[in-house]
Order: structure tokens, then sequence, then C-alpha cells
């Protein structure tokens, strides 16, 4: 294509457009139809399976085969419309096929007989008597005059012609007029009639003969008239033509290029023996037992002079083979020729294939010409039948030439002629402007994968768009919410001389917008010079399939962008039919024409119309009145469609093929088609009756031959990246439902074919059984009832791969069509085994499809199953792809940890489960081969619904939307989740500095705002997702407090005064309230004339505080005083509020037309009230205290008390604001969200009833959402997460995942006893490596405890701790103190001498003039051995040698950093060493390198720098090495922080293996190591949280884990099997290295506790004294709930709340140490202990 061309198309030019790049490859085999049967049956068993594979699997293409011989019954000749069909089918495959075509097959035979009978020419020493030229049909259609002028020639020759007379019949709806042939049976009744087979043998006799005759009377007739000069060549050429050259002319002869699309194939037969002249009469051409010369001549020409001048040599193949036997040709004897012949026809096919695609251009460029090639072809073919709408082209017109900046909307109802309007218009658009140079941007959505989905659309506009203005394709983003803001800021470069006009159809059609608001891209105000015309449908009484329109009507105000596409009306329709009558070279007669015009008069939408001309063009002038019907409506008019076609083609066939297209969910390509009619026995058992096919597959003509009798009605459209077949319409799809579907047992018949195909159980060779039909065992003498027969049908893998084992692509046509059908065929079993429950299945379609594909197929499967039981198990594993959407999203390799970590403890009572949890330990390796040792990770199930994940920052508001359908949530972007689905509907972030907060939406949805801690304002037009920035509009001096919306102003408030704004982001008017003394801390804003004001003193300990009030402007409204607590509702005619002097008394005004007057006031609490809540239907008012909730009713005036636990309080956040709480549905229970848990009360008893462990950073805020069947409350955390939690589920089982409540900051491991210790502030955690419990948490001092550091013995006997400032040392075993003196500012614990000693290391002085500490202590005993101290500069960690004998310590003398060598056993001071290498740098770690006891490594910024501790003298510096290395030493790391890793070779310093590219991941930290057993490497970025493994050996990445919280500390098992990580959340995780590579870990899985019940038994209950110690410790756990209450009162004394917020003494075990001294501490204090 030249660029002329391309500038043309990208241009949108209708004019000369080329052809469009196809997916498909076509051919059409020619041959004769009895002497090719062998090769034909071998090429349909052997070959085209081969390269439906070959074409599908290395280009992506859809392989077909047109072959009009194979399989053709009697029945097909009756209509005599083979030869039509044959022209069309070429025309198709010339149109669709990328590469091949067209493949003609030839036979010529060399005859020896000396039969006298046979007329021979005798020819170098052999003869050459005949060829076969094949079938010469006589015309079915011969203009009128032409057969008149034969009538006149047969009579002038005194022949009798009265036969033609007889078959030939006038049709004078044809203009010209045209005689016709009639179909055989209609004369020859008994012509198809198999079951009375001698009156079939008589009238089929009866035809042959009589088609002799007139074959005779035909060509004598034009013989003599072309040589009379009345006849020209090519008609009278006509009458002699056979069926396989007229192929070989259209498909050969008339082609420019047949290098790249034709082959031909030339078999020449020796010695074919004429005594067995039936056989041999399928070989040559014989009239009357001789050869037919007339036949051997047009072959001759053919052959010699045409064929072999035009089509290539290459592309040419013949073949000389004998005649054997009596059989002549046959598979066995001929096995050598057939396997040549077979094999270059698959090398060729695959040539011209290979060849073509060479050709494609698959470029970007390339794909977009093709995507627009294809839309503008459509409409060019929408325009060529188009009449009328001359008003509608008018209005149009006006908006295109006009100043209007609103697009305009084409609507209504289904079939009223949308897309042909908007085709006529954007044809018309050129014209219009004649004076400009426009860019036509044009999509029919739907019609292509491009078109049918959001994201490729926009894709491919900002494509186009950047094309024509010149604009780089690489801006374009691959997000949609960037892409709809780009697309958007495209438009914006059009001009006056070039301007943009886009017109979209069917908008309603496209799929997977993210957004709450679906039409949300397409821009409501248009930029200068830009036009958009959009269609979707608006049909009255069905909602449901207008919902797009009702979102335009109010995205886009006024009716006068909005143009309602009505009916024709039945002037214009019947004009129009005239119109196409006309154009078609048809007409009718007086009552036919009458006969239409009554029925438009019913109805004229177009596609009624349609219908009509349609099946009037089928009239002919001689058809019978009963014959020329038509329905009143569109629906009966379909169903006469299908009826016709059904008594045509048979009703079995039809019924079939139907209803699979109907059944299908997006379509069925032909291949699909086909297969599945090969599939099904029951019209296999029709078609072949009376015949045993070759090969037990469906013939093609057969389906030819009933898409062609349904002209347009089946739309070619793309799904799934293939070309499927469809109903064009929807009226189509619900026709044939109400056909073909009535019958339920049907639909489970076919659903249940179309599974069976998808899951591939009858492809790739299987053979399928079938049993022969009675008439055929009877006909063919069968002894057998049952048969197997391989139906070549393609296999149905989940993934394709190309040679080198990468996956090439996805089976697209499976993950969307197989669920589907198994749900509807009731194949529940399958469905589980095969799909919902099947590992691979769904990470295939996870990293193929986004995640709401996925969940679909279990939302369809629980909507259409009853039970119970099996829907609980199916939403187990939808809700837990839910929890894990947000990481699965992005990294759909985690699918087996976020599985197994969720599902774990659901695996022992749900055996689907099991199975699939089984499947990710087996097969989840493959993709992510760090595999959780046991449950990690939120469960399904429990109250947790939903986690939405998706912020970077704490997520500082949220708001539910009117319709409680979306929650819109605010951090440093705005982030819209479905509610129904947790699907991420919208994310749009405006690039401010800071974090928004304050969330505010306005009435209608439209619009959000929040303002940043930067005092800028974010409004946000919901729609369409465009924002506008507002820099602070106050005084310099004041800051934003808070943000409001109406429906039409913005307003921002301060301290001291507030601006009111447009929803365009202009400046209306400031204003201050009429108080200045007092601040503002809140406004409620409803109109500029009427809004409240919110003042106070800005005294936190004595607040003075008022509302003032302006009504309709008023603003002479006596101002409320009021201490604290107030709220209003929602009509703003009632608020309740605190008094001055009555703290705990609340109080009730309502608004009069005088103002505020007061009303009752509620009994007293007791407690000093924080802040008021109504809940959300304003029955009940919240009021909140330090130590809990009070719950007034509203129409009762009582109130009931919830108390939260003991050391649990509520703290004011702002004035006003402090933790609220929520009510459920029922009101049974209240919820309140206070620090990081969820605590639930009993509305009737006011009992805490449970607590839960909800986010582990502090809540933020609270609401409920309690609406129809939802019962729930959401929470928003500063752990960036919004939680959606269902109270109907609060106290199901909770699968608890045992963790710390603060970050861990160090792990320890114990590799004897398979123990972790962890380090967090607050304790040591002691942990179960294979069972992930946390046995213990440890921490000496009641009140709390501060821990720095914790260090465990190999032997997991011991722990040394530092704590508060002193030094311990713990029994693991008895969870008691041995060991604790005073150390303060430990910096560091180490165990050294085999784990017999500890060091601790404590730094002491100011910076700069510090001193570093070293005492070494026993263990277990604390008996000190000896210490050190040294001065430094600056704090560097001690180092102990790899042989373990002998410290290493940095210090600093004489002005120089000094290490210091010091014994281990007994402190000796060695030697010292002053460090002294080239480019000298402050070093800031030391390392030993572990291959050699006598080497440290320096590491300073740049390099490593090794010393020899022995010789005292610098060995080498390694740049990019950052000290970890393995254990013999050879290789290291280097992992900058810009990205990037490789192994470096230590020796020389040079990179070996580069494992992660230097690509650009922003700077981030991360965190490198090898295993223990140095097989891996992993590497942390801190900036994706992920954690990769590499193996060492060959580089391969073979995890790449998406941690859930951030890492705050990482260790590997001394076996290298295992990573222990540790999180800003407490949680301690195990993760096996399950390597592929190592069978044995498969194993090493299955046993761990947590997959096997008997090893989690015997791990539980291994031996007595753990049973004794855990049933010690629940008595003593109940003890100390007691004594804990106590323990505050006396030692806090209720003064310090402040204080208690900040210590953790929750848990009693850390109590167990010191319990006798509390006790004694405590004294005898019943009444306290009872309290």
């Amino acid at each position: 294509m030249d660029d002329r061309t391309v500038d043309r198309v990208f241009a949108g030019s209708l004019d000369n457009l080329p052809p469009v790049s196809s997916k498909i490859v076509r051919i059409f085999t020619s041959s004769t139809f009895t002497d090719t049967t062998l090769e034909r049956n071998t090429l349909m068993a052997e070959v085209y399976p081969r390269l439906k594979e070959y074409c599908r699997e290395k280009h992506g293409l859809e392989f077909q085969v047109v072959d009009m011989r194979w399989g053709v019954r009697d029945e097909a000749t009756d209509d005599h419309m083979t030869t039509e069909l044959c022209m069309k089918e070429i025309e198709n495959c010339q149109r669709l096929s990328m590469g091949p075509n067209f493949v003609v097959s030839l036979s010529f035979e060399i005859i020896s007989y000396n039969n006298e009978a046979f007329h021979y020419n005798r020819f170098a020493g052999r003869v050459f008597l005949g060829q076969k030229y094949g079938y010469r049909p006589i015309p079915t259609y011969i203009l009128g005059s032409e057969l008149d002028m034969i009538r006149e020639s047969l009579i002038s020759l005194s022949i009798d012609g009265t036969c033609l007379d007889k078959w030939y019949r006038k049709d004078s709806n044809a203009v010209p007029c045209v005689y016709i042939l009639q179909p055989i049976s209609s004369i020859l009744v008994n012509f198809n009639n198999k079951r009375v087979p001698k009156l079939q043998a008589h009238d089929q006799a009866t035809w042959w003969d009589t088609l002799g005759k007139m074959q005779k009377l035909l060509r004598k007739a034009a013989q003599t008239l072309f040589e009379s000069g009345k006849m020209g060549k090519d008609e009278h050429h006509n009458y002699f033509m056979s069926v396989t050259e007229r192929e070989v002319i259209n498909g050969v002869l008339n082609v420019k290029n047949t290098k790249n699309h034709c082959l031909a194939y030339v078999r020449y037969i020796n010695n074919i023996n004429l005594q067995n002249l039936r056989r041999a009469s399928q070989f040559v051409d014989i009239v009357n037992r001789n050869i037919d010369i007339e036949a051997t001549k047009l072959l001759a020409n053919l052959r010699d002079e045409r064929l072999g001048n035009k089509i290539e040599s290459t592309n040419m193949q013949r073949y000389t083979v004998e005649w054997i036997g009596r059989e002549g040709l046959d598979k066995v004897t001929h096995e050598e020729y057939l396997q040549h012949f077979i094999t270059h026809f698959y090398r060729n096919m695959t040539k011209l294939v290979d060849r073509a695609m060479r050709k494609e251009d698959s470029s970007t460029q390339g794909q977009i010409i093709t995507e627009i090639l294809q839309h503008l072809h459509a409409c060019n073919n929408s325009v060529k039948v188009f009449y009328g709408r001359e008003e509608s082209l008018e209005r149009i017109k006006q908006v295109i030439t006009g100043l209007d900046d609103r697009p305009l909307v084409l609507h209504g109802e289904g079939g009223c002629g949308k897309t042909s309007l908007l085709a006529k218009a954007a044809s018309m658009s050129i014209e219009w402007l004649p004076t400009a140079k426009p860019v036509l941007i044009l999509r029919f959505s739907g019609t292509t994968p491009d078109s049918s989905a959001l994201t490729p659309l926009l894709t491919s506009l900002c494509q186009q768009i950047s094309y024509n203005y010149m604009l780089p394709y690489e801006d374009i983003p691959d997000d949609l919410v960037p892409l709809t803001a780009h697309f958007k800021q495209l438009l914006t470069y059009a001009t006056e001389e070039q301007p943009l006009l886009v017109y979209l159809d069917s908008v309603e059609q496209l799929t997977g917008a993210q957004d709450a608001n679906k039409m949300s891209w397409l821009p409501t105000q248009l930029p200068l010079n830009v036009k958009i015309v959009v269609s979707c449908v608006s049909e009255e009484g069905r909602p449901e399939v207008s919902q797009e329109y009702h979102l335009l009507r109010k995205m886009i105000e006024g009716d006068e962008h909005f143009l309602e596409v009505a009916a024709l009306g039945e002037e214009l329709a019947i004009n129009i039919i005239r119109r196409w009558m006309k154009n078609a070279h048809r007409d009718l007669t007086n009552y036919q024409w009458r006969l239409v015009s009554n029925t438009l008069s019913k109805s004229s939408l177009p596609i009624f119309v349609k219908l009509v001309f349609a099946e009037i063009c089928r009239w002919k002038s001689y058809s019978r009145p009963q014959d020329t019907h038509l329905a009143s409506n569109v629906m009966d008019s379909i169903m006469m469609l299908f009826e016709r076609i059904e008594i045509q083609h048979g009703r079995t066939l039809v019924f079939h093929a139907l209803a699979y297209i109907t059944a299908s969910k997006s379509g069925l390509s032909e291949s699909e088609l086909e297969d599945l009619l090969s599939l099904d026995d029951k019209v296999l058992d029709d078609v072949y009756q009376y015949h045993l096919p070759p090969v037990r597959r469906i013939p093609p003509l057969l389906w030819t031959r009933i898409r062609n009798d349904l002209p347009n009605y089946l739309s070619e459209r793309e799904a799934d990246g293939v070309s499927v077949l469809n109903w064009y319409h929807r009226q189509f799809k619900e026709t044939a439902k109400e056909r073909y579907f009535k019958n339920q047992n049907m639909g489970i018949y076919f659903h249940s074919l179309i599974a069976d195909y998808f899951l591939g159980i009858w492809g790739g060779g299987t053979p399928k059984p079938f049993r022969f039909t009675e008439i055929q065992r009877h006909r063919f003498g069968l002894k057998d009832k049952d048969g197997l027969a391989d139906r070549k049908v393609p296999l149905q893998p989940l993934v394709y791969y190309n040679k080198d084992g990468k996956v090439s692509r996805y089976n697209l046509r499976k993950f969307g069509e197989l669920p589907f059908h198994l749900v509807r065929a009731k194949r529940f079993q399958d469905l589980y085994e095969h799909v919902l429950f099947n590992y691979r299945w769904l990470h295939a379609k996870l990293s193929s499809c986004p995640l709401q594909a996925v969940l679909s197929d279990f939302e369809d499967a629980c909507a259409n199953l009853d039970d119970r039981e099996a829907t609980r198990e199916i939403m187990l594993v939808a809700d837990a792809l839910r929890l894990g959407g947000a990481i699965l999203s992005t990294y759909p390799d985690m699918l087996a940890p976020q599985l197994i970590g969720r599902l774990l403890p659901e695996m022992p009572t749900n055996e689907n489960v099991m199975k699939l949890i089984q499947q990710c330990d087996v097969d989840g390796p493959d993709h992510c081969a760090l595999i959780p040792v046991y449950h990690c990770l939120h469960t399904p199930g429990g109250p947790l619904k939903y986690s939405l994940e998706g912020h970077q920052f704490a997520v500082f508001g949220f708001c539910l939307t009117s319709d409680l359908r979306y929650i819109v949530s605010v951090s440093n972007k705005f982030i819209t989740w479905d509610l129904s689905t947790s699907d991420l509907a919208r994310e749009v972030c405006p690039g401010v500095e800071g974090i928004m907060q304050s969330l505010c939406l306005s009435p209608d949805n439209r619009h959000a705002v929040a303002f940043t801690n930067n005092n800028q304002t974010v409004l946000l037009n919901m729609l369409i997702g465009e924002y506008i920035i507002i820099e602070n509009p106050l005084d310099d001096n004041d800051g934003i407090v808070g943000t409001l919306l109406s429906d039409s102003q913005l307003v921002i408030y301060g301290n001291w005064s507030w601006a009111v704004f447009s929803m365009k982001g202009k400046l209306v008017d400031t204003i201050k309230p009429s108080n200045p003394g007092k601040r503002i801390f809140l406004m409620d804003f409803i109109s500029e004339s009427n809004y409240f004001v919110f003042l106070w003193n800005g005294d936190a300990e004595e607040p003075d505080l008022q509302v003032q009030s302006v009504c309709e402007g008023n603003s002479d409204e006596e101002a409320i005083n009021f201490h604290s607590a107030l709220v209003m509702n929602a009509v703003k005619d009632v608020l309740f509020s605190c008094q001055h002097g009555h703290e705990n008394v609340v109080f009730e005004f309502k608004r009069g037309d005088g103002g505020w007057v007061q009303g009752r006031d509620f009994p007293d609490c007791g407690k000093k009230l924080l802040m008021l809540a109504f809940t959300s239907n304003e029955q009940f008012l919240v009021g909140t205290y330090m130590q809990g909730f009070v719950v007034y009713g509203l129409e009762s005036d009582k109130f009931i008390t919830m108390e939260l636990p003991e050391g649990v309080r509520n703290i004011s956040t702002k004035i006003l604001q402090s933790n609220s709480a929520v009510l459920s549905r029922d009101k049974e229970y209240l919820t309140a969200g206070v620090r990081k848990n969820l605590y639930v009360w009993s509305m009737i008893s006011g009992d805490l009833l449970i607590s839960l462990d909800a986010h582990f950073a502090r809540i933020i805020s609270m609401t409920s959402l309690t609406i129809g069947n939802w019962n729930s409350v959401i929470t928003s955390s500063i752990d960036r997460t919004v939680k959606v939690w269902n109270l109907n589920n609060i106290f199901e089982q909770v699968h608890v995942i045992d963790r710390h409540e603060m970050q861990i900051d160090n792990i320890s491991l114990s590799p004897g006893a398979d123990l972790a210790v962890s380090v967090t502030r607050s304790c040591v955690g002691v942990w179960c490596l294979r069972r992930g419990k946390l046995l213990a948490k440890l921490a000496d001092s009641p009140l709390g405890a501060i821990v720095t550091h914790a260090e465990v013995t190999k032997d997991g006997r011991f722990i040394v701790a530092t704590e508060s400032g002193n030094v311990l040392v713990w029994n693991v075993g008895t969870q008691s103190v041995l060991f604790k003196e005073e150390q303060p500012s430990v910096k560091q614990v180490l165990l050294v001498d085999e784990d017999t000693k500890f060091a601790t290391v404590t730094r002491t002085g100011t910076v700069g003039e510090g001193k570093v500490f070293l005492v070494t202590r026993e263990i277990p005993d604390g008996n000190k051995l000896y210490s050190v101290e040294y001065p430094i500069r600056q704090m560097k960690p001690v180092a102990v040698t790899s042989d373990g004998l002998f410290l290493i310590i940095s210090g600093y003398e004489k002005m120089k950093d000094t290490l210091m060598i010091h014994h281990v056993k007994t402190g000796t001071l060695l030697h010292k060493i002053v460090p002294r290498y080239h480019n000298m740098k402050d070093f800031h770690t030391i390392i030993p390198m572990p291959n050699k006891p006598t080497q440290i490594c320096l590491i300073d910024p740049d390099k490593t720098n090794i010393i020899d501790i022995k010789t005292k003298k610098f060995v080498r510096s390694i740049l990019k090495w950052g000290g970890r290395c393995t254990r013999d030493g050879k290789y290291g790391l280097f992992a900058p922080s810009r990205g990037g890793l490789e192994i470096i070779e230590l020796k020389h310093g040079k990179s070996v293996k580069t494992l992660i590219p230097k690509v650009a991941e922003g700077v981030f930290s991360n965190i490198t190591m090898f295993s223990k057993t140095d097989e891996y490497v992993l590497y942390y970025h801190g900036g994706k949280n992920t954690l990769r493994v590499f193996r060492t050996c060959d580089g391969k990445m073979i995890s790449n884990y998406r941690i859930q919280a951030e890492l705050s500390s990482i260790e590997t098992t001394e076996d290298g099997k295992s990573v222990i990580i540790g999180t800003v959340d407490g949680c301690l995780t195990v993760l096996t290295i399950a390597d592929p590579a190592k069978p044995e870990m498969k194993d090493y899985l299955s046993k761990l506790p947590s997959r096997n019940e008997e090893v989690r038994v015997l791990a539980d209950d291994a031996d007595e004294d753990k049973r004794g110690k855990r049933r010690e410790y629940k008595a003593c756990e109940q003890r100390m709930k007691m004594f804990k209450a106590a323990a505050r009162v006396v030692v806090l004394g209720g003064a310090k709340d402040k204080l208690q917020d900040e210590l953790d003494i929750d848990d009693p075990r850390h109590w167990t140490p010191k319990g006798n001294e509390i006790l004694k501490t405590l004294g005898k204090t019943p009444d306290i202990l009872k309290k």
C-alpha cells in the first residue's frame, strides 16, 4: 500500500478503498466430481486438520476449506444452484483469504486398450484416448431474448423444442425477463424419494435422459446461432462449459496474482483399463460408450493453452501414476503417490500462508489501517442501500457545520435504522465541509475486536488522530484512565483547516468500561473544530437495553443534542422497496405490489422492510398466491424465513446449525460450526441416511447453501480474536431462541455438544463412537451396529506454545465459551473439574482476561445452581479471587500463592477446594515458585467481603454514591470501586502534591471534590473523569478547612471565609461570616441563599461553638451557641447538640419560621460526649464518649450505653470529630471502628459481642451499607485499604492469622527446633515455622515493653533479647527470664562461640564523640566474660569472622578509622589495622568473607574492599558489589537502587549473569541475598513490593511474588527450601521455594501439616508436655483478664489514658513471668478485681 493510499485511509476517505486484511485462510478446491475422490478424501482426513492447527498456532489464523464436491448428495442437483454457489464461494475465498485461495486438481488419463468400440489415436507407442473434462450442466437462467432465439433456431432446424418449454418458465419479475430451469422434483416428484428406490430410480433416469436431450437442443441451437453471427463466443461457450472450467476461469484465469494465491495439481494415469467401463467412466468423459471428443478438445484448450500459460510453474505439480488392478487408483496401491501429494500440498500451502503473513504489515500502523478499513467498507455497504431521511440528515448537517460544542446522540429502538443514518451522514460529511479537509473517524462498535471493547477502541481512535496530526504513537497510554484523558486531549489538535469528525455507532455494545459511568469516556464539551455523533438504543419500557441512553441524558443537557430515529413510515418504506427492487433488477406483479403495500402499513421499521425486500426478491411472476405470503411483524417474518430454509435444506440440518449459532455466547466461526455439525450424530444420520462417507464430517457445501439463503442476516464479526458468525440483529437471536429452545432439553443438548467441543474431548484424532442407521445397515449390508470415526476436529488446549516452549497465545475462544455452555448444559461436575476448581484454567484465563471475566464464570454458575453447599464452595474461590484481585490483576502468576494462602483452612471440609489447592501445589510453582507453607492471608467466607486495594497512601476519605452502587475514595488520587463486584471502576490521578482529604460528592453524583494538605482543591467530573485543580482562593493566612458541593456550585471554606465556585472552576463570590471573632470549622451548603456556618473559639479545652443559619438569603436568624457534639438531619430542620454546663445531655432544636427553637432534651447519660451522629435511617442518634458509645432512640427518648474494652478509648481527631458507630440492617448490632479493630455490640443488652482485627493501622472512617441484601460496614484506614465487612457473617468462623500488633523488625531462625523469633516494638514472638503459629509473645515488662533485638540459639532453647534498656535471656520452653541486666542503648546482639555466648554492642556519648561498648556473656546464666570499649566517629556494626574466632570492631584512633581484632573466647586484643587502599572512602558495614576466615569486607558507597586481618594487608577492591556473596566466596550480587540485578564474579569483579536488565524502575530500596544453599538469588523491590527468586545456575526467574504488605525483614532457612518474611502488618510468612526443576518439592509440600490432616494432628499433639502447657496457658489467660484491669487502675490511676494508648498489655502472656509481683503490688483489692 503506497503512502498516498495510507494517508487517504487514515483521513477516512471512502473512495477507492483497498481490500481489508483478513485473519482467515480460506481455500476453494476445484476438481471434477468423480476422478479426484481419493485425493480429496485424503486431504480431508490427513492434511486439512494439520493446516488448521498450523494456521491457528503459528499465525492465529482460521483455516477453512470449501470443497463443493466432497460429500455432495443427489438433492444438491435438484435446484440447479450448485454452479452459482461455487462461483460465489470462489469470490468469497478471494475476498477473505490471507494467502492461498484456490486449488485446482485436474486428471489426464492415458488409456491402453484395443476394443474397436473406441476411437483412438496412436502416439509415441501409447494411446492417448481421453481426459476427464467434467460435468457440463445446462444454464439455470437464460435471458428471455436468448431463449426466444434458441426456439426460433430449433424451429428453423425442424427440431422439436417443447422439452425446453416444459422445464424453463418465464419470470417477468426479472428485469429483463429470464427463463428459469425448474427444480427437478417440481416435475419429477420422486427424484429425491429415497424411501421408494424404484420410483426414485425411474425419475432419476428420466431426468438424466431429459437433461441429455436439453443439452443437445441448446448446444445445437447455440452452435447454429454462433455460426450465423447471432450469438457471441462467450454466450455460445456458456452452453458447452463444464463446472470445473468455470471454476478455473474465475479462480485462476481471471486472477492477476496467481503466484501468491493459486495452486494446480495435474495427474496423469497410464494404461487405464476400459474393460471396467463403470469404473473407468469416473476418470474419462464418455458419451454413448465413446470418448467424448468435444470434452477432450475443451479440456485440452484449458490445460495446454490457458492454465499452463497463466499459473507459475512453481505453483503447478504434475504426477504420473499407473492404473493398477480393478479399481485403478486405490489408497493402498498408490500410497507412495498419495504421501508425496499430501506432503507437497501441505508444504506449498504453508509456504503461501507464510509468504502472505510476511507481507502483512504487523506494525502498529498496519494493524490500525486494517481496523480503519473494516469500518470504512462497512460504511460504504450501508450507504449503498440508504434512501430518504432527508430531515434527519439536514439536522445532522446543521450540527456538523454549526457551532454546537456538544455531541449529537442518535437514538431509537432496535432495527430503526440508526446505523444506516449514521453511515450516510458520515459519507456526506466531506461534502458538507467543502472548504476544509476534515479527518473522518468512523467506528461501528462490536463489528471488530478493536471496536468491541472500550480500551482498544480508544487506542485505535488515538492512533488515527495521532497519525493525522503528526503526533507519536508512543505517547498513547495503555491503561484506560490515562487513555481516556489522552483521547480528550488529542481532540484539541483539530484545526479549522483540518476539522475532526468522529462517528461512533452502537456505543451500548462497548464492553470493558471500568467506570461507574460506562459512558464517561465520551467528552461532553467539545473543543473547536471537533464534532462527535454517536448512536445508541433507547426503547421505552426496556430499561435494561437503554442504560447508556439514560446515562447520556444525564451527561448531555438539552433535547437539541438528541435526535430520535423513528420508523420509516409507509410511504418512505414503499419507495425504498421500489428503489431496492430497481437496483436488484426485479419487479412485482400488481397483485404482489398491493400485498407489499398492505404489509408495510402495519410496520415500517427498516429491519422489517429489509426482511420484506429479501422475501419478495424470491417471488417469481408465476409464483402462486399461496406462495407469496408476508408476515405482519419482525418476529413472524423471521419465523417464515427459518421455516422456508428448513423446508429447502432439511429441518434437522438447519435446526441444528442455527441452534448452535444461537446457543453460542459470542458467535461461532465457520470452522467451529462445521466441526460441531460434524460431531452431531443426529445431523450426520440425517445427511448420510443413504451414504457411507469416507470421512465422517459434514460436507461444507451443505452449510454454504444455508448461509447463502440467509443473506446479511448472519454478520461476520470478531470475537476472542476470531472471525465469527452471529445474528446481525438482536431480534433474530430472540426469534431463534423462541423457535429452537422452547424445549429445555434441546437447549441442554446443544450447550452440551458445544461444551464437549471446547473441552476437546473428540479433538486431536480421538474417534467418536456413533451408531449406523437402520437404512445404512440394510442398504450396505453392515453387521455392526456401532462404529468409530475421527471427526477431524482440533484439540482445545488452554495455551498455545511456540517451538521454544514459550506462550504464543491463549485459547480465548475456549475461555469465552466453555463455562457458559457447561452451566447451561447443567454439567456442573465438568464445570468444577475443568473450570472453577481447575488451577491451569484459572491461571490461563487470568493471564489473558480481566479478573471480572474470571469472576463472571463463578457468578454465572451460582446464578444457575440450586445446591447451597456447592454455591458456598464456589463463592469461597470467587471471594478468594476478589480478595486478591488487586494483586492478581497485575500479577496473575500469583494465583497459586493467593489461593493457597487464603483457602488452606477450608481445605479439610471442601472437596473441590482441596483438589484446587493440590493443583496449586503441583502446577502453581511453574508460574510462581514461592508457595505459602500455611494459611497467611484473609480467608473468604467470614465477615470480610472485599479488601479494596489500589491506593499508595492512606485513604483519608470515602463516600458512597447515592444509589449505593459505588465507593469513591481519595488519597493522592480518586479511586471508584463497584460495590457489587469489587472491581476498580475508575482511577483518576490529578497529579497534585499532597494527600487529599474530606471527600464530598454532589447530590446528583456528577461531581466530587477534595482538598489537599497543600491547600489545593480538586474538582472532579465523575461522569467523564475530567478534573479542575483550584489553588487556595482564601486569604494568605487562611488554610482550607473543608469543601462542599451542591448540584451547581462548589464551596471552599477556611477559618475566616469561604469562596463559591461554578462547576467549571470559576470564582463566583467570596463571603465572610457575620461573627468575625470566631473560626469556621464546618459548613453545610445547599445554595448561596441557604447554608449553615459552624463557628468556634479555637479553644479545644473549653470550646465555645455556634451555628449560624441563612435561609432564603435571610441571615437575621439568631445563632445557636453550644458546647460540643452537634448533628443536623438531612432536611436541615432538626439538630441535636450539647449545651454549656450540660455536656452529658443531648438537646433537640427544631427550625421554624422564626429560627431555631429548643425542644426536648434526652436523659443525662453520665458521659461527656465528643461527637453525635445519625444512623443511616435517622431513627437513632449515636453519641461518642471517651470509653464508648451511647445510642439514643429518637422515638422513645431512651438510650443504651456500649462500653469499649478496658484500655481502648475514643479520642477527638478534630473539633466534633471522633470515632462513630453504625447500626446493622435489622438494628440488632452496633459496630464501631476504633484504632485498628471493629467492635460489635448487642443493641438489646449493650454487651460487646466480638472484636475483629480489621486493619493493621488506624481506621480513619467508617460508614454503613444497609439496603436490599446488603448488611455491611465499610472502613478505610491508614494502611491504604478500604474494606467491606458483611455483618451477616460477623459470627461465622474466622480463620485467624497469627500476627503481631506492630511490624516485625527482625527475624532470627532456629533450624534445630524449626522455630523463628521475631522482633517487634512491643514483644519477642516465637513462631512454629511449619504451622505458622505464634507460640508465644515474650515481654518482661508488665506495663509494656520496648524490644529492639532478639536472637535465638540454633537449638531453639534460648533467646537473647534487649527490652526497655535491659538485656534478657529467655528460656523458650518455659517462657521465663533466666537472666536480666540493665544495659541501655544496645545497638547489636551477637551469638558467638557456637551459641554458648552472646555479645551486646552499645553506643554511648554524643555524635562525633561517641564510644562503642561491647560486653560478652555466657548463655544462659549471663555471666560476664569480658568487655571492650573504643571511641568511635560513627557507629558501625561489629562483625565475627566466618570461622567464629574473631571479633572485628571499628574504632577511631589518632584521627583514623581503626579495626580492632579481638579473640571471641577471651576478648584479647590481637592487633589493630588502619585500612589503607586506593580511593578510600568511609565504609559503613563490615562483612566477613565466608570462604576465607582471615578476610573481611569493608563496604563503602562505591565499592567493596577486602582486607586480610592476618597479614593486615589490603587484598583488592570490587566495584558494584554490595557484600552479599555465595558461601564459597566466588560470586556476589550487584543491585543498584535505580534497577537491575547482576551476579558478579568476585575474583575479577566481572558480571557473569544479568538477572534483571538495567531498566528504569524508579529509585527504590531493594534487598538482595543468596539463599543459604546458594541455589537461589532473592531480590526484593521496595517500589513494587515484590520478591523475585532466580536460580543461580541458569539465572531463570522462577518467582515474582507480590507481598501483601511492605516487607520489613527477610531470612532463608539453612536447607534453602524456604524463605521467611516479616511485614509491617505484623505477619510472619513462610514461603517454600518449590522449584519446578526439583520434583521432590511437590512431595515436600504434600507432607506439610497444612496439607495433611494426620501430620497436622501429630504436630499439634506431639507430646503431653505441650498439651499441658496449652491448658496451663488458657487458665492463666482467664486469670490475667481479671487482674489486668486492676493493674491498670492501680498503676495508671485512671489519669494516664493517653499513656495507656501507647502501651500494649492485652496479651496475658506478657504478665506470666511477673504474675506474683503484680499480685503483691495490688494487695488485697477484691472490689477492684470484681469490677
